[in-house]
């Protein structure tokens, strides 16, 4: 479900393709403590909420050897976020931003990432810690965090300027 987000000025909008390039199967849902998007974190460092992914029965085995990640990396489908949004204009911000620049959830494909504490695994319950989604959040993908790989300390994101 897309919905049609409040546009704010310096906001650009593009039209959508006609049809998908892929498809992708949900593995399950994401609780959290959250009913409404307004109501989630800015991010998952501004929560020590406890949130558990639930998957579907069928992906369980899929969790083999998973315990032992003290991190993982959650990927989700933003189902409310507007996908037709390319340029927008964040709360914080003076000006628009190009969507790419930003974590926002408004993207043409709204896949968002968190990495995440991985605090116990139970049948098809995951609980962890981190995330900043609603809840009943299509749940994508779940990953091991590495730091040997995953972690780059010396990465910036300059915050002035425009490209």
């Amino acid at each position: 479900m897309t919905q049609t987000a409040e546009r704010r000025p310096g906001e650009d909008t593009i039209p959508l393709p006609e049809a998908f390039d892929a498809g992708v199967y949900f593995i399950g849902r994401i609780r959290t403590p959250w009913p409404g998007r307004r109501d989630c974190p800015k991010n998952g460092l501004q929560t020590d909420a406890v949130c558990t992914l639930v998957l579907d029965p069928a992906y369980t085995p899929g969790l083999q050897n998973l315990s032992g990640a003290s991190h993982l990396i959650v990927l989700y489908w933003m189902d409310e976020a507007a996908r037709d949004i390319i340029r927008q204009r964040p709360r914080h911000a003076d000006g628009s931003r190009g969507t790419f620049s930003l974590r926002s959830p408004a993207r043409p494909n709204p896949i968002a990432l968190s990495v995440v504490e991985n605090l116990g695994i139970d049948g098809v319950h995951v609980r962890v810690r981190s995330l900043d989604c609603r809840d009943g959040t299509p749940l994508l993908d779940i990953k091991p965090y590495y730091a040997s790989t995953d972690s780059r300390p010396d990465a910036t994101v300059a915050r002035a300027g425009a490209d």
